[in-house]
Protein backbone atom coordinates (compact mmCIF):
# COMPACT_ATOMS: atom_id res chain seq x y z
CA UNK A 1 0.00 0.00 0.00
CA UNK A 2 1.29 3.44 -0.77
CA UNK A 3 2.22 5.46 2.25
CA UNK A 4 -0.28 8.17 3.16
CA UNK A 5 0.87 11.66 3.97
CA UNK A 6 0.35 12.50 7.71
CA UNK A 7 -2.36 15.11 8.30
CA UNK A 8 -2.01 18.07 10.63
CA UNK A 9 -3.69 17.51 14.01
CA UNK A 10 -6.82 19.57 14.74
CA UNK A 11 -6.15 23.10 16.02
CA UNK A 12 -7.64 22.41 19.45
CA UNK A 13 -5.44 19.33 19.97
CA UNK A 14 -2.21 21.15 19.16
CA UNK A 15 -0.06 22.17 22.14
CA UNK A 16 -0.05 25.84 23.08
CA UNK A 17 3.55 26.25 21.93
CA UNK A 18 2.62 24.95 18.48
CA UNK A 19 -0.37 27.27 18.25
CA UNK A 20 1.75 30.27 19.23
CA UNK A 21 4.30 29.32 16.55
CA UNK A 22 1.45 29.61 14.04
CA UNK A 23 0.80 33.22 15.00
CA UNK A 24 2.53 36.07 13.31
CA UNK A 25 5.47 37.64 15.09
CA UNK A 26 3.50 40.89 15.30
CA UNK A 27 0.55 39.22 17.06
CA UNK A 28 2.81 37.15 19.29
CA UNK A 29 4.51 40.30 20.53
CA UNK A 30 1.13 41.66 21.56
CA UNK A 31 -0.06 38.53 23.42
CA UNK A 32 1.18 39.74 26.86
CA UNK A 33 -0.64 43.04 26.37
CA UNK A 34 -3.77 41.13 25.30
CA UNK A 35 -3.63 38.90 28.37
CA UNK A 36 -3.17 41.92 30.62
CA UNK A 37 -6.06 43.68 28.85
CA UNK A 38 -8.43 40.73 29.36
CA UNK A 39 -7.48 40.69 33.04
CA UNK A 40 -8.11 44.43 33.50
CA UNK A 41 -11.42 44.39 31.61
CA UNK A 42 -13.03 42.22 34.28
CA UNK A 43 -11.79 44.19 37.29
CA UNK A 44 -14.73 46.61 37.50
CA UNK A 45 -18.41 46.10 38.26
CA UNK A 46 -19.85 49.45 37.14
CA UNK A 47 -21.11 49.03 33.57
CA UNK A 48 -20.24 52.42 32.05
CA UNK A 49 -16.68 52.44 33.45
CA UNK A 50 -16.26 48.85 32.21
CA UNK A 51 -17.27 49.96 28.70
CA UNK A 52 -14.82 52.86 28.84
CA UNK A 53 -12.01 50.50 29.85
CA UNK A 54 -12.89 48.10 27.00
CA UNK A 55 -12.84 50.97 24.47
CA UNK A 56 -9.45 52.22 25.57
CA UNK A 57 -8.02 48.69 25.57
CA UNK A 58 -9.33 47.98 22.07
CA UNK A 59 -7.77 51.15 20.67
CA UNK A 60 -4.40 50.38 22.26
CA UNK A 61 -4.28 46.75 21.10
CA UNK A 62 -5.44 47.52 17.56
CA UNK A 63 -3.27 50.66 17.44
CA UNK A 64 -6.27 52.68 16.35
CA UNK A 65 -7.03 56.35 16.78
CA UNK A 66 -10.69 55.78 17.71
CA UNK A 67 -12.74 53.03 19.32
CA UNK A 68 -16.38 52.65 20.30
CA UNK A 69 -18.63 50.14 21.99
CA UNK A 70 -22.41 49.97 22.07
CA UNK A 71 -24.64 47.60 24.03
CA UNK A 72 -28.35 46.87 24.00
CA UNK A 73 -30.56 45.91 26.90
CA UNK A 74 -32.19 43.11 24.91
CA UNK A 75 -31.57 41.75 21.38
CA UNK A 76 -33.43 43.80 18.78
CA UNK A 77 -33.66 46.93 20.95
CA UNK A 78 -31.87 50.25 20.48
CA UNK A 79 -28.45 50.82 22.02
CA UNK A 80 -28.91 51.62 25.71
CA UNK A 81 -25.28 52.67 26.24
CA UNK A 82 -22.70 53.95 23.78
CA UNK A 83 -19.10 54.83 24.71
CA UNK A 84 -16.31 56.23 22.52
CA UNK A 85 -12.56 56.59 22.88
CA UNK A 86 -10.35 59.12 21.14
CA UNK A 87 -13.13 61.56 20.20
CA UNK A 88 -12.63 64.89 22.05
CA UNK A 89 -15.42 65.72 24.48
CA UNK A 90 -16.37 68.92 22.68
CA UNK A 91 -16.55 67.12 19.35
CA UNK A 92 -18.66 64.30 20.81
CA UNK A 93 -21.11 66.86 22.20
CA UNK A 94 -21.52 68.58 18.84
CA UNK A 95 -22.19 65.35 16.93
CA UNK A 96 -25.54 64.94 18.63
CA UNK A 97 -27.52 61.84 19.49
CA UNK A 98 -25.54 58.54 19.43
CA UNK A 99 -26.52 55.81 16.93
CA UNK A 100 -29.48 53.58 17.78
CA UNK A 101 -27.86 50.37 16.48
CA UNK A 102 -30.61 49.56 13.97
CA UNK A 103 -29.09 50.91 10.73
CA UNK A 104 -25.77 51.27 8.96
CA UNK A 105 -22.61 49.34 9.74
CA UNK A 106 -23.32 49.34 13.46
CA UNK A 107 -26.72 47.79 12.86
CA UNK A 108 -25.15 45.23 10.50
CA UNK A 109 -22.72 44.10 13.21
CA UNK A 110 -25.63 43.40 15.54
CA UNK A 111 -28.10 41.89 13.07
CA UNK A 112 -25.66 39.83 10.93
CA UNK A 113 -23.38 38.82 13.79
CA UNK A 114 -20.15 38.62 11.76
CA UNK A 115 -17.02 40.81 11.86
CA UNK A 116 -16.71 43.64 9.35
CA UNK A 117 -13.35 44.97 8.11
CA UNK A 118 -13.20 47.88 5.65
CA UNK A 119 -10.38 49.86 4.11
CA UNK A 120 -12.76 52.67 3.15
CA UNK A 121 -15.98 53.24 5.07
CA UNK A 122 -17.51 55.48 2.42
CA UNK A 123 -17.23 52.75 -0.23
CA UNK A 124 -19.45 50.31 1.66
CA UNK A 125 -23.16 50.45 0.66
CA UNK A 126 -24.20 49.94 4.30
CA UNK A 127 -22.48 53.16 5.35
CA UNK A 128 -25.07 55.87 6.12
CA UNK A 129 -22.69 58.82 6.36
CA UNK A 130 -21.44 60.80 9.33
CA UNK A 131 -23.49 63.43 11.17
CA UNK A 132 -22.26 67.05 11.01
CA UNK A 133 -19.21 67.62 13.19
CA UNK A 134 -18.15 63.97 13.18
CA UNK A 135 -14.35 63.51 12.79
CA UNK A 136 -13.25 61.99 9.44
CA UNK A 137 -12.65 58.22 9.49
CA UNK A 138 -11.72 55.78 6.74
CA UNK A 139 -10.58 52.36 7.96
CA UNK A 140 -12.97 50.27 10.09
CA UNK A 141 -12.90 46.99 11.99
CA UNK A 142 -15.85 45.81 14.06
CA UNK A 143 -16.93 42.62 15.82
CA UNK A 144 -20.21 41.70 17.56
CA UNK A 145 -20.35 41.22 21.32
CA UNK A 146 -22.15 38.14 22.59
CA UNK A 147 -23.55 37.62 26.07
CA UNK A 148 -24.56 34.01 26.75
CA UNK A 149 -24.70 33.28 23.05
CA UNK A 150 -26.85 36.29 22.09
CA UNK A 151 -25.60 39.44 20.40
CA UNK A 152 -25.83 42.36 22.83
CA UNK A 153 -23.74 44.98 21.07
CA UNK A 154 -20.64 45.66 19.05
CA UNK A 155 -17.04 46.72 19.47
CA UNK A 156 -15.19 48.52 16.72
CA UNK A 157 -12.05 50.53 16.01
CA UNK A 158 -11.38 53.15 13.32
CA UNK A 159 -8.36 54.84 11.73
CA UNK A 160 -5.26 52.72 12.25
CA UNK A 161 -2.41 54.94 13.47
CA UNK A 162 0.06 53.86 10.77
CA UNK A 163 -2.45 54.76 8.03
CA UNK A 164 -2.86 51.17 6.81
CA UNK A 165 -5.80 48.78 6.98
CA UNK A 166 -6.65 46.56 9.92
CA UNK A 167 -5.44 43.01 9.37
CA UNK A 168 -6.04 39.49 10.66
CA UNK A 169 -3.95 40.14 13.79
CA UNK A 170 -6.17 43.03 14.87
CA UNK A 171 -9.28 40.99 14.08
CA UNK A 172 -8.16 38.08 16.29
CA UNK A 173 -7.33 40.41 19.18
CA UNK A 174 -10.63 42.26 18.85
CA UNK A 175 -12.49 38.92 18.88
CA UNK A 176 -10.77 37.87 22.09
CA UNK A 177 -11.47 41.26 23.63
CA UNK A 178 -15.13 41.13 22.53
CA UNK A 179 -15.49 37.74 24.23
CA UNK A 180 -14.04 39.11 27.46
CA UNK A 181 -16.22 42.20 27.05
CA UNK A 182 -19.32 40.01 26.87
CA UNK A 183 -18.38 38.30 30.14
CA UNK A 184 -17.56 41.62 31.82
CA UNK A 185 -20.79 43.20 30.60
CA UNK A 186 -22.81 40.26 31.93
CA UNK A 187 -21.14 40.58 35.34
CA UNK A 188 -21.53 44.36 35.39
CA UNK A 189 -25.21 44.08 34.45
CA UNK A 190 -25.87 41.59 37.21
CA UNK A 191 -24.19 43.87 39.73
CA UNK A 192 -25.92 46.99 38.39
CA UNK A 193 -29.31 45.24 38.44
CA UNK A 194 -28.80 44.36 42.11
CA UNK A 195 -27.78 47.95 42.92
CA UNK A 196 -30.74 49.33 40.96
CA UNK A 197 -33.19 47.13 42.82
CA UNK A 198 -31.67 48.19 46.13
CA UNK A 199 -31.93 51.90 45.22
CA UNK A 200 -35.55 51.61 44.08
CA UNK A 201 -36.50 49.63 47.19
CA UNK A 202 -34.84 52.25 49.41
CA UNK A 203 -36.62 54.97 47.43
CA UNK A 204 -39.97 53.27 47.95
CA UNK A 205 -39.27 53.01 51.68
CA UNK A 206 -38.32 56.70 51.81
CA UNK A 207 -41.53 57.68 49.99
CA UNK A 208 -43.65 55.54 52.30
CA UNK A 209 -41.90 56.99 55.36
CA UNK A 210 -42.43 60.56 54.14
CA UNK A 211 -46.07 60.04 53.20
CA UNK A 212 -47.04 58.30 56.43
CA UNK A 213 -45.21 60.80 58.65
CA UNK A 214 -47.96 63.35 58.10
CA UNK A 215 -47.96 66.65 56.24
CA UNK A 216 -50.12 68.10 53.52
CA UNK A 217 -50.96 66.36 50.26
CA UNK A 218 -48.95 68.75 48.04
CA UNK A 219 -45.72 67.97 49.86
CA UNK A 220 -46.45 64.25 49.71
CA UNK A 221 -46.82 64.39 45.93
CA UNK A 222 -43.61 66.44 45.62
CA UNK A 223 -41.77 63.73 47.55
CA UNK A 224 -43.00 61.11 45.07
CA UNK A 225 -41.89 63.25 42.11
CA UNK A 226 -38.43 63.96 43.55
CA UNK A 227 -37.71 60.34 44.46
CA UNK A 228 -38.80 59.15 41.00
CA UNK A 229 -36.55 61.74 39.31
CA UNK A 230 -33.54 60.76 41.40
CA UNK A 231 -33.96 57.00 41.15
CA UNK A 232 -34.51 56.99 37.38
CA UNK A 233 -31.63 59.44 36.78
CA UNK A 234 -34.18 61.55 34.90
CA UNK A 235 -34.50 65.24 34.10
CA UNK A 236 -37.74 65.61 36.04
CA UNK A 237 -40.38 63.83 38.05
CA UNK A 238 -43.97 64.91 37.44
CA UNK A 239 -47.13 63.84 39.28
CA UNK A 240 -50.48 64.29 37.52
CA UNK A 241 -53.95 63.94 39.04
CA UNK A 242 -57.36 63.80 37.32
CA UNK A 243 -58.57 67.31 36.46
CA UNK A 244 -62.11 68.46 37.18
CA UNK A 245 -62.73 69.21 33.49
CA UNK A 246 -61.19 65.92 32.34
CA UNK A 247 -57.63 64.93 31.47
CA UNK A 248 -54.68 64.98 33.85
CA UNK A 249 -53.31 68.06 35.63
CA UNK A 250 -49.69 68.56 36.69
CA UNK A 251 -49.81 69.00 40.48
CA UNK A 252 -46.19 68.33 41.56
CA UNK A 253 -42.86 68.75 39.77
CA UNK A 254 -39.30 67.88 40.74
CA UNK A 255 -36.48 69.28 38.61
CA UNK A 256 -35.56 72.72 37.30
CA UNK A 257 -36.39 72.39 33.63
CA UNK A 258 -40.21 72.14 33.53
CA UNK A 259 -40.58 75.70 34.88
CA UNK A 260 -44.14 76.96 34.97
CA UNK A 261 -45.59 73.52 34.30
CA UNK A 262 -47.70 73.34 37.48
CA UNK A 263 -51.34 73.46 36.51
CA UNK A 264 -50.72 72.33 32.91
CA UNK A 265 -53.49 69.96 31.81
CA UNK A 266 -52.92 67.09 29.39
CA UNK A 267 -56.27 67.06 27.57
CA UNK A 268 -58.60 64.03 27.73
CA UNK A 269 -58.35 63.54 23.96
CA UNK A 270 -54.74 62.43 24.36
CA UNK A 271 -54.38 58.66 23.89
CA UNK A 272 -51.78 58.74 26.68
CA UNK A 273 -54.34 60.05 29.18
CA UNK A 274 -56.86 57.40 28.17
CA UNK A 275 -54.26 54.65 28.59
CA UNK A 276 -53.11 55.94 31.99
CA UNK A 277 -56.65 56.24 33.32
CA UNK A 278 -57.22 52.63 32.23
CA UNK A 279 -54.24 51.70 34.39
CA UNK A 280 -51.85 51.07 31.49
CA UNK A 281 -48.16 52.02 31.37
CA UNK A 282 -46.92 54.18 28.48
CA UNK A 283 -43.31 54.42 27.29
CA UNK A 284 -42.22 57.02 24.71
CA UNK A 285 -38.76 57.11 23.13
CA UNK A 286 -39.35 60.53 21.52
CA UNK A 287 -42.53 62.29 22.69
CA UNK A 288 -41.89 65.26 20.40
CA UNK A 289 -42.65 63.08 17.39
CA UNK A 290 -45.18 60.78 19.06
CA UNK A 291 -48.76 61.76 18.24
CA UNK A 292 -50.06 60.17 21.43
CA UNK A 293 -48.55 62.92 23.63
CA UNK A 294 -50.57 66.13 23.24
CA UNK A 295 -48.94 68.70 25.52
CA UNK A 296 -46.24 71.36 25.35
CA UNK A 297 -44.26 69.40 27.96
CA UNK A 298 -43.44 66.88 25.25
CA UNK A 299 -41.21 69.41 23.48
CA UNK A 300 -38.97 69.87 26.52
CA UNK A 301 -37.92 66.27 27.10
CA UNK A 302 -36.74 63.06 25.53
CA UNK A 303 -37.64 59.47 26.50
CA UNK A 304 -40.62 59.24 28.85
CA UNK A 305 -42.00 56.73 31.30
CA UNK A 306 -45.66 57.44 32.14
CA UNK A 307 -46.96 55.19 34.88
CA UNK A 308 -50.41 55.00 36.48
CA UNK A 309 -50.59 55.48 40.24
CA UNK A 310 -52.97 52.59 40.75
CA UNK A 311 -54.01 50.84 43.96
CA UNK A 312 -56.81 48.37 44.52
CA UNK A 313 -58.18 48.82 41.01
CA UNK A 314 -58.42 52.60 41.44
CA UNK A 315 -56.23 54.98 39.42
CA UNK A 316 -55.26 57.85 41.72
CA UNK A 317 -53.22 59.70 39.09
CA UNK A 318 -50.06 59.25 37.02
CA UNK A 319 -46.31 59.62 37.35
CA UNK A 320 -44.24 60.98 34.43
CA UNK A 321 -40.46 60.43 34.46
CA UNK A 322 -38.77 62.09 31.43
CA UNK A 323 -35.10 62.26 30.49
CA UNK A 324 -33.37 65.10 28.65
CA UNK A 325 -33.87 65.38 24.90
CA UNK A 326 -31.39 63.06 23.22
CA UNK A 327 -31.03 60.99 26.40
CA UNK A 328 -30.83 57.22 26.30
CA UNK A 329 -34.12 55.29 26.36
CA UNK A 330 -35.16 53.55 29.55
CA UNK A 331 -34.13 49.91 29.75
CA UNK A 332 -36.57 47.11 30.44
CA UNK A 333 -35.14 46.74 33.93
CA UNK A 334 -35.65 50.45 34.63
CA UNK A 335 -39.21 50.24 33.33
CA UNK A 336 -40.03 47.28 35.57
CA UNK A 337 -38.49 48.87 38.67
CA UNK A 338 -40.24 52.19 38.00
CA UNK A 339 -43.59 50.41 37.59
CA UNK A 340 -43.10 48.70 40.96
CA UNK A 341 -42.15 52.07 42.49
CA UNK A 342 -45.30 53.70 41.09
CA UNK A 343 -47.45 50.89 42.52
CA UNK A 344 -45.76 51.27 45.91
CA UNK A 345 -46.13 55.05 45.79
CA UNK A 346 -49.84 54.71 44.94
CA UNK A 347 -50.32 52.32 47.86
CA UNK A 348 -48.46 54.71 50.17
CA UNK A 349 -50.61 57.62 48.93
CA UNK A 350 -53.75 55.60 49.58
CA UNK A 351 -52.54 54.60 53.05
CA UNK A 352 -51.56 58.20 53.79
CA UNK A 353 -55.00 59.35 52.69
CA UNK A 354 -56.63 56.71 54.90
CA UNK A 355 -54.36 57.69 57.79
CA UNK A 356 -55.28 61.36 57.41
CA UNK A 357 -58.95 60.38 57.31
CA UNK A 358 -58.55 58.37 60.52
CA UNK A 359 -56.69 61.23 62.21
CA UNK A 360 -59.33 63.69 61.02
CA UNK A 361 -62.08 61.40 62.31
CA UNK A 362 -60.29 61.09 65.66
CA UNK A 363 -60.08 64.90 65.86
CA UNK A 364 -63.79 65.21 65.02
CA UNK A 365 -64.71 62.65 67.65
CA UNK A 366 -62.56 64.39 70.25
CA UNK A 367 -64.07 67.75 69.39
CA UNK A 368 -67.58 66.28 69.66
CA UNK A 369 -66.73 64.86 73.09
CA UNK A 370 -65.36 68.21 74.28
CA UNK A 371 -68.45 69.98 72.91
CA UNK A 372 -70.77 67.53 74.72
CA UNK A 373 -68.83 67.90 77.97
CA UNK A 374 -68.99 71.69 77.73
CA UNK A 375 -72.70 71.61 77.03
CA UNK A 376 -73.77 68.88 79.45
CA UNK A 377 -71.46 69.65 82.35
CA UNK A 378 -69.91 73.12 82.28
CA UNK A 379 -72.89 75.11 80.98
CA UNK A 380 -75.35 73.29 83.27
CA UNK A 381 -73.19 73.96 86.31
CA UNK A 382 -72.75 77.62 85.39
CA UNK A 383 -76.51 77.92 84.83
CA UNK A 384 -77.23 76.32 88.21
CA UNK A 385 -74.70 78.64 89.87
CA UNK A 386 -76.43 81.63 88.26
CA UNK A 387 -79.83 80.55 89.58
CA UNK A 388 -78.38 80.13 93.08
CA UNK A 389 -76.84 83.61 92.94
CA UNK A 390 -80.10 85.17 91.75
CA UNK A 391 -81.89 83.61 94.77
CA UNK A 392 -79.26 84.99 97.10
CA UNK A 393 -79.58 88.40 95.47
CA UNK A 394 -83.31 88.53 96.19
CA UNK A 395 -82.84 87.54 99.82
CA UNK A 396 -79.98 89.96 100.62
CA UNK A 397 -81.04 93.15 102.43
CA UNK A 398 -77.79 94.95 101.56
CA UNK A 399 -77.96 96.96 98.29
CA UNK A 400 -74.21 96.72 97.62
CA UNK A 401 -74.32 92.94 97.93
CA UNK A 402 -77.34 92.69 95.62
CA UNK A 403 -75.50 94.89 93.06
CA UNK A 404 -72.35 92.78 93.24
CA UNK A 405 -74.29 89.51 92.84
CA UNK A 406 -76.11 91.01 89.82
CA UNK A 407 -72.82 91.79 88.12
CA UNK A 408 -71.60 88.23 88.79
CA UNK A 409 -74.76 86.78 87.26
CA UNK A 410 -74.31 88.96 84.18
CA UNK A 411 -70.72 87.73 83.83
CA UNK A 412 -71.94 84.16 84.06
CA UNK A 413 -74.44 84.82 81.25
CA UNK A 414 -71.66 86.23 79.05
CA UNK A 415 -69.46 83.22 79.85
CA UNK A 416 -72.26 80.81 78.95
CA UNK A 417 -72.71 82.57 75.58
CA UNK A 418 -68.97 82.39 74.87
CA UNK A 419 -68.89 78.68 75.69
CA UNK A 420 -71.85 78.09 73.35
CA UNK A 421 -69.94 79.92 70.60
CA UNK A 422 -66.92 77.70 71.24
CA UNK A 423 -69.15 74.60 71.09
CA UNK A 424 -70.48 75.74 67.71
CA UNK A 425 -66.92 76.26 66.44
CA UNK A 426 -65.87 72.81 67.64
CA UNK A 427 -68.66 71.28 65.57
CA UNK A 428 -67.40 72.92 62.37
CA UNK A 429 -64.85 71.24 60.02
CA UNK A 430 -61.33 72.44 61.00
CA UNK A 431 -59.25 74.16 58.37
CA UNK A 432 -56.19 72.24 57.23
CA UNK A 433 -53.20 73.97 58.75
CA UNK A 434 -50.06 73.66 56.61
CA UNK A 435 -46.98 72.08 58.13
CA UNK A 436 -44.40 74.51 59.48
CA UNK A 437 -40.92 74.77 57.99
CA UNK A 438 -39.37 73.01 60.99
CA UNK A 439 -41.66 69.99 60.45
CA UNK A 440 -40.88 69.87 56.74
CA UNK A 441 -37.11 70.01 57.37
CA UNK A 442 -37.36 67.14 59.87
CA UNK A 443 -39.39 65.15 57.34
CA UNK A 444 -36.66 65.55 54.70
CA UNK A 445 -34.01 64.52 57.23
CA UNK A 446 -35.95 61.39 58.18
CA UNK A 447 -36.47 60.54 54.53
CA UNK A 448 -32.73 60.86 53.79
CA UNK A 449 -31.93 58.52 56.71
CA UNK A 450 -33.01 55.48 54.66
CA UNK A 451 -30.40 55.66 51.86
CA UNK A 452 -27.76 57.21 54.15
CA UNK A 453 -28.05 54.45 56.74
CA UNK A 454 -28.15 56.97 59.61
CA UNK A 455 -30.16 60.02 60.63
CA UNK A 456 -28.47 63.39 60.05
CA UNK A 457 -28.23 65.70 63.07
CA UNK A 458 -30.03 69.04 62.96
CA UNK A 459 -30.22 72.44 64.65
CA UNK A 460 -32.55 75.41 64.30
CA UNK A 461 -31.75 79.02 65.15
CA UNK A 462 -34.46 81.65 65.55
CA UNK A 463 -38.24 81.40 65.08
CA UNK A 464 -38.03 79.45 61.81
CA UNK A 465 -41.76 78.86 61.36
CA UNK A 466 -42.84 82.46 61.95
CA UNK A 467 -40.05 84.32 60.10
CA UNK A 468 -39.59 82.28 56.90
CA UNK A 469 -42.23 82.94 54.25
CA UNK A 470 -43.91 80.30 52.11
CA UNK A 471 -41.86 80.96 48.94
CA UNK A 472 -38.52 80.96 50.74
CA UNK A 473 -39.59 77.89 52.74
CA UNK A 474 -40.54 75.84 49.68
CA UNK A 475 -37.27 76.66 47.94
CA UNK A 476 -35.28 75.90 51.11
CA UNK A 477 -36.90 72.46 51.29
CA UNK A 478 -36.09 71.85 47.61
CA UNK A 479 -32.47 72.93 48.21
CA UNK A 480 -32.22 70.65 51.26
CA UNK A 481 -33.64 67.73 49.29
CA UNK A 482 -31.15 68.30 46.43
CA UNK A 483 -28.20 68.61 48.84
CA UNK A 484 -29.07 65.48 50.82
CA UNK A 485 -29.60 63.60 47.54
CA UNK A 486 -26.11 64.60 46.35
CA UNK A 487 -24.68 63.63 49.74
CA UNK A 488 -25.95 60.06 49.81
CA UNK A 489 -25.18 59.53 46.11
CA UNK A 490 -21.63 60.86 46.04
CA UNK A 491 -20.18 61.75 49.46
CA UNK A 492 -19.82 58.37 51.19
CA UNK A 493 -20.33 60.23 54.47
CA UNK A 494 -20.70 58.77 57.97
CA UNK A 495 -21.95 62.01 59.51
CA UNK A 496 -24.22 64.79 58.17
CA UNK A 497 -25.31 67.95 59.99
CA UNK A 498 -28.24 70.11 58.83
CA UNK A 499 -28.68 73.65 60.11
CA UNK A 500 -31.45 76.21 59.49
CA UNK A 501 -30.73 79.73 60.77
CA UNK A 502 -33.54 82.28 60.59
CA UNK A 503 -31.33 84.96 62.20
CA UNK A 504 -28.73 85.15 59.40
CA UNK A 505 -27.78 88.46 57.78
CA UNK A 506 -26.71 88.98 54.15
CA UNK A 507 -23.63 91.11 53.32
CA UNK A 508 -25.93 94.00 52.37
CA UNK A 509 -27.57 93.93 55.79
CA UNK A 510 -30.81 92.20 54.85
CA UNK A 511 -32.20 89.56 57.21
CA UNK A 512 -32.04 86.06 55.73
CA UNK A 513 -32.61 82.38 56.33
CA UNK A 514 -29.50 80.22 55.88
CA UNK A 515 -29.41 76.47 55.21
CA UNK A 516 -26.17 74.60 55.84
CA UNK A 517 -25.50 70.90 55.14
CA UNK A 518 -22.13 69.58 56.34
CA UNK A 519 -20.71 66.07 55.85
CA UNK A 520 -17.45 64.23 56.49
CA UNK A 521 -17.38 62.43 53.13
CA UNK A 522 -14.94 62.40 50.23
CA UNK A 523 -15.51 66.02 49.26
CA UNK A 524 -16.06 67.41 45.75
CA UNK A 525 -13.26 66.28 43.38
CA UNK A 526 -11.52 68.70 41.05
CA UNK A 527 -13.18 68.58 37.66
CA UNK A 528 -16.21 66.70 39.05
CA UNK A 529 -19.79 67.39 38.00
CA UNK A 530 -21.29 70.62 39.35
CA UNK A 531 -24.82 70.43 37.95
CA UNK A 532 -26.43 69.98 41.39
CA UNK A 533 -24.47 72.90 42.85
CA UNK A 534 -25.41 75.08 39.88
CA UNK A 535 -29.07 74.21 40.43
CA UNK A 536 -28.79 75.31 44.06
CA UNK A 537 -27.12 78.57 43.07
CA UNK A 538 -29.76 79.34 40.43
CA UNK A 539 -32.56 78.64 42.89
CA UNK A 540 -31.01 80.99 45.50
CA UNK A 541 -30.21 83.73 42.98
CA UNK A 542 -33.80 83.73 41.70
CA UNK A 543 -34.83 84.83 45.21
CA UNK A 544 -32.02 87.36 45.62
CA UNK A 545 -29.78 85.02 47.64
CA UNK A 546 -26.66 82.95 47.04
CA UNK A 547 -25.18 79.47 47.46
CA UNK A 548 -21.63 78.15 47.77
CA UNK A 549 -19.66 75.24 49.21
CA UNK A 550 -16.54 74.78 51.34
CA UNK A 551 -14.67 72.33 53.61
CA UNK A 552 -16.72 69.83 55.58
CA UNK A 553 -16.63 68.16 58.99
CA UNK A 554 -14.07 65.44 58.28
CA UNK A 555 -10.57 65.25 59.67
CA UNK A 556 -8.19 67.81 58.17
CA UNK A 557 -11.14 69.64 56.61
CA UNK A 558 -12.40 66.66 54.60
CA UNK A 559 -15.97 66.49 53.38
CA UNK A 560 -18.17 69.31 52.14
CA UNK A 561 -20.27 72.12 53.56
CA UNK A 562 -22.99 73.54 51.31
CA UNK A 563 -24.47 76.94 52.24
CA UNK A 564 -27.75 78.18 50.75
CA UNK A 565 -29.31 81.48 51.86
CA UNK A 566 -32.07 83.83 50.72
CA UNK A 567 -33.51 87.04 52.21
CA UNK A 568 -36.58 86.78 54.42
Amino acid sequence: MPEQEPKDPPEASRPASARLRGLSAELTSRVPALLEATRSVGTGLELHSTLERICETAAELARARYAAIGVVDKPGESLCDFVTYGVPEGTAGSVGRPPDGHTGLIGALITQGVPISLEDLAADPRFCGFPPGHPPMRTFLGVPIRVQGKIFGNLYVMEKLDGGAFGEDELQMLRVLATEAGIAIAHARTYEAARQRERWINGSVAVTTALLSGGDADEALTVVAEQARRLADAAAGIVLLPAAEGGLEVVAVAGDKPAGSLGVIVPPRSPVVAALLRGEEVFLDDPATDSRMITRLADQFGPHMLLPLRSGGRVLGALAIPRERGGRPFTQTERTLAAHFAAQAALALKLAEAQRDRERLAVYEDRDRIARDLHDLVIQRLFATGITLEGAQRRSPVPAVREGIGRAVDELDVTIQEIRTAIFALQQEPAEAPSGLRTRVLREINMAAVPLGFTPSHRFLGPVDSLVGELAGKNLIAALRETLSNTFRHAGASRVEVGVDATAVLPDGREAVRLSVTDDGVGIPEGGRRSGLRNLARRAESLGGSSWFGPGAGQDGGGTTVIWQVPL
